[in-house]
């Protein structure tokens, strides 16, 4: 890899340890390779290698719910938003045993991550579980009575 591009990808790495989404791991049964992205501004996305990953884990099929239905529930309510988490899988933290299963190599060593990454097999169903009135990363805050909005959009964010 060109140097320029290791450069980008250690500041995307160092940016995830200092926000407490990664951990430095040694002695990993699995380790994944890192997939760089480009992004249009220059930046670069480290992206994580978990197909090996996701072929020895059984598949969660919890169902995501129908966004529709979700939307016709606001009906009886005087205030609704919608909120987009952008990207709240890292809200949630990964169980201790499994971390280790995240491990993936750079240059610089091997990492991995504390709270749940883009890229596993069931995230989206373990998210789903953990978040009410939500689809995928859009939650949705209503209120029967309009001076009680502030005070659920809060509860969201506590």
């Amino acid at each position: 890899m060109p140097a320029g591009l290791l450069l980008r990808i250690k500041e995307d790495v160092v940016k995830q340890i200092n926000a407490g989404f990664l951990e430095v791991c040694n002695y990993s049964e699995w380790v994944a390779n890192i997939v760089p992205v480009e992004k249009k501004d220059g930046r670069v996305r480290v992206c994580v290698d978990y197909r090996d990953l996701n072929k020895a884990s059984s598949k969660d099929n919890f169902p995501l719910p129908h966004i529709d239905v979700l939307v016709d529930n606001t009906a009886c309510h005087t205030l609704f938003s919608f909120m987009d988490g952008f990207s709240g899988y890292n809200q949630i933290r990964m169980a201790d045993e499994d971390k280790i299963k995240t491990t993936f190599i750079t240059m610089w060593g091997t990492v991995c991550y504390r709270v749940m990454p883009f890229g596993l097999k069931n995230v989206g169903a373990t998210y789903q579980r953990a978040m009410i009135e939500v689809y995928v990363d859009d939650m949705i805050a209503k209120s029967k009575e309009g001076e009680d909005h502030l005070v659920n959009l809060k509860r969201h964010f506590d």
